[in-house]
């Protein structure tokens, strides 16, 4: 469906004037787009320039943008309305033969309709030929209507003439309807009325056959709005640079072209498939250098069986992007898959260029495609020559050994090249793992032993550790134990040297066991064993690089907390330390300056307290580990507590001593509300106290704790036991609550206390439902408690 567009604009410029004005017009633009070609700033004002120039100016111009930006319909619209100003057809012709059929883009396609057609049969037939590309647009509803009112206003000089343009109106409405775009309802409207003009008895049936169209293009319509408005219409094509504003329009068109290939309208397949042709092609138009959306439209050409158009979609996307090796091998492999076999060599060949910049790949996947089309000995023949290509890698000798060995099952040839490539590749460790995989199928453990040692005595130690921890598994399923230990010494040994930390490979750990003992999935230990292992050999590698990160800490406070974390990794690893060695490379913490964290201890022991402390803040000095006269975190701590409001001080000096370092929550809170926690003289007296009427005021065991009286209705009396199973409830949580010991006269922010004043203030609310004179505080006549006061 696309041209090749390479037919040349003529046209005529004097090349003195020509290059007069290159001078001062295109002195600023070029310059700018010769760095960067594609960029969209420097672009626009390429475009703007061009505006107010004449057309021998402009020409030139606009040629350079559209070689940039080939489907961008705005510069094109521009070129052809700058020949049709000077009245240039031939010109005008000639653009709009190279962007039409690239550039499904509504407005220009109706620039073309507003030249140059003569008759009423030419103005016609142009209708019909952009409608049938654009009229799946959602926009292309104006003109639906233009070309209905065209057909309306024609002259009709005989009743066969009349009838005859009837049905061509009538035709024309019934496409126009079923088409969702933004005039759906105008057109259905006016189709209405227009039928009804013709024959309201006609009508009633035609209407009634297309509504359920209608109505399924209009849903189709609001559902297709949402994605189109989601797309920037403006974008030009460039090629992805991983922008957030490129993602969202990628993902914005891939929505639609979803959307579009699901059918939802249920149309016929020959119309469902030209709305996705025309979906891939306007998408084409901003996402025109991704290759996912080139192949995506080749291969849905495919899969519908039309391998012709997937051909020139391809064709068509190498022409974009030529340097695709991605979108080569594509269409090479559907070429080879109906058949054209040199077409498909013809791509492989371009794959390979003029042998200079050829990739090992492209020789790789060539050596296959001749050994599934030529056969055995065309393969050969040019992995022979490939060799000596100075860019032939390893890759190459595994792949053609390998398929030798697959494919042609000849193990003896195979052989042949690994020995052969082994000359050129032995600091390969990767070919060395491969050649050693391939002796393995063959079961030829002698070889694979005098393998792993010529490749071991000439490798360096940094670039022998796979294949020292290859040689290692080969001794574990071919070896016995003594091969296998040697190994895993002589493996110590070589890579002690690799780096910092070498020494600690000399000496032995139990992942050497489990490797030794484990099998695929099975381990000789419970997946926590294997988490505590694994930590334990990171910690064993990071340590020095911990320790460095710790020495250079500022404060003394901040390295004496910190370091005690490690203290017992380093003082604990003093069997896989050297002590001779590790003195001068690990900094050890002065240990004797240090205390270990005990929150049982009394404060003060190891901490100096300042003499111009209150009490308060001694108790609340922080006991935890840190170099003795060191003051830093102290006092830090210290002027915490100096902030603290006092209410929230004397709680904390208070709290008592619990087991541990971090206590349940629970346990904490239920210790608060057992303990006596007295009120320090900076309390604030609180609200007056109100005395209940008719009874004394609770004492300091009353749950509530609350300066406000519950009086109890006089109709109460006093029960000593109920027995309806409704009130158990009630007096069991009351008898707990009594039980309870609080602070008394507690300052009115303290959140336990306001705790103890919620939960009494539920237990008054359910007992004065009850209407009885067993609550705690007593009856309201004669004062007396019915609960124990503790």
């Amino acid at each position: 469906m696309a041209t090749d567009g390479d037919t040349p604009v003529a046209v005529v410029v004097d090349p003195h004037q020509l290059k007069q004005q290159e001078d001062q017009s295109t002195a600023t633009a070029t310059p700018t787009t010769t760095i960067d070609k594609f960029n969209v700033e420097a672009s626009e004002i390429l475009a703007n320039t061009a505006l107010h120039l004449p057309i021998t100016q402009a020409a030139p111009l606009y040629e350079q943008l559209l070689s940039v930006f080939p489907t961008s319909a705005k510069y094109w619209r521009q070129y052809v309305e700058a020949y049709m100003a000077v009245n240039n057809d031939d010109a005008t012709k000639q653009i709009f033969s190279r962007c039409l059929f690239n550039c499904l883009q509504l407005q220009l396609w109706k620039v073309n309709d507003k030249k140059g057609v003569e008759g009423q049969e030419e103005t016609r037939k142009a209708f019909d030929f952009m409608l049938s590309y654009v009229g799946s647009d959602i926009g292309s509803g104006p003109v639906w209507m233009e070309y209905i009112n065209f057909l309306k206003s024609l002259p009709a000089m005989h009743p066969q003439e009349e009838s005859q343009r009837m049905i061509a109106v009538r035709k024309v409405y019934q496409r126009a309807i079923v088409a969702p775009t933004h005039h759906l309802e105008q057109i259905w409207r006016e189709y209405e009325m227009y039928e009804n003009s013709v024959s309201r008895q006609l009508a009633k049936g035609l209407l009634s056959e297309l509504q359920p169209k209608y109505n399924s293009a209009r849903a189709v319509y609001r559902e297709r709005k949402k994605y189109v408005d989601e797309i920037d219409w403006n974008m030009l094509a460039v090629p992805p640079t991983g922008s957030y504003k490129e993602e969202q329009q990628w993902i914005a068109w891939r929505k639609l072209l979803a959307f579009e290939k699901g059918n939802p309208q249920r149309i016929d397949s020959a119309s469902s498939n030209k709305r996705i042709i025309f979906s891939y092609e306007q998408c084409l138009m901003y996402l025109h250098h991704y290759p996912d959306i080139w192949h995506d439209y080749a291969t849905w050409h495919a899969k519908a069986g039309s391998i012709d158009a997937a051909i020139k979609v391809f064709q068509r996307a190498l022409k974009a992007l030529p340097d695709s090796e991605l979108l080569k091998y594509a269409y090479a492999e559907l070429e080879e898959s109906r058949g054209a076999i040199q077409s498909a060599k013809q791509i492989y060949e371009s794959l390979l260029g003029d042998g200079v910049n050829t990739t090992a790949l492209a020789h790789i996947q060539f050596i296959r495609f001749l050994r599934r089309t030529e056969g055995v000995e065309a393969a050969r023949k040019y992995f022979l020559d490939a060799r000596k290509s100075p860019n032939c890698t390893y890759h190459v000798y595994v792949s053609y050994a390998l398929m030798t060995f697959c494919l042609d099952k000849d193990p003896k040839v195979a052989h042949n090249v690994f020995e052969a490539g082994l000359k050129n590749f032995m600091h390969e460790p990767a070919y060395i793992l491969e050649y050693a995989d391939f002796l393995t199928r063959l079961n030829d453990d002698r070889n694979i032993r005098a393998l792993f040692e010529r490749a071991l005595s000439s490798l360096p130690a940094e670039e022998s550790v796979e294949v020292w921890k290859r040689f290692s598994q080969f001794e574990q399923t071919y070896g016995d134990l003594s091969s296998m230990l040697k190994v895993e010494q002589r493996k110590k040994e070589a890579l002690s040297q690799t780096g910092e930390d070498g020494e600690f490979a000399l000496e032995g750990s139990l992942q050497e066991v489990v490797s030794r003992y484990s099998f695929m999935d099975l381990w000789p230990c419970s997946s926590s064993d294997l988490n505590h292992l694994a930590q334990q050999e990171w910690l064993t590698k990071n340590i020095r690089k911990k320790v460095d990160k710790l020495a250079l800490s500022t404060g003394p406070g901040i390295v004496g907390i910190t370091l005690v974390i490690f203290a017992d990794v380093i003082t604990g690893s003093a069997g896989m330390i050297n002590n001779s060695t590790a003195s001068a490379k690990v900094i050890r913490p002065d240990i004797s300056q240090m205390m270990v964290y005990d929150p049982r201890q009394n404060p003060g022991n190891g901490v100096p307290v300042n003499p111009g402390q209150n009490a308060t803040t001694n108790n609340l000095s922080n006991p935890t580990v840190a170099p003795a006269g060191s003051s830093g975190a102290i006092s830090a701590f210290d002027e915490i507590m100096k902030v603290t409001p006092s209410a929230v001080a004397t709680f904390l000096a208070n709290l008592p001593f619990v087991e541990g370092p971090t206590p349940n929550v629970d346990i904490v809170l239920s210790i608060c509300l057992q303990s006596d926690i007295p009120i320090g003289q900076t309390a604030k007296p609180g609200p007056p106290q109100m005395k209940p009427l008719g009874g004394p005021t609770p004492s300091t065991s009353d749950i509530s704790g609350s300066s406000k009286s519950h009086p109890i209705q006089s109709g109460s009396s006093f029960r000593p036991r109920d027995r309806r199973p409704g009130k158990r409830k009630d007096l069991n949580r009351q008898d707990d609550d009594e039980m309870t010991t609080v602070q008394s006269q507690p300052l009115p922010t303290d959140l336990f206390r306001l705790r103890q004043l919620r939960k009494a203030r539920v237990a008054a609310a359910a007992s004065s439902q009850t209407q009885t004179g067993s609550a705690s505080y007593g009856s309201g006549f004669s004062g007396d408690l019915s609960g124990s006061t503790g």
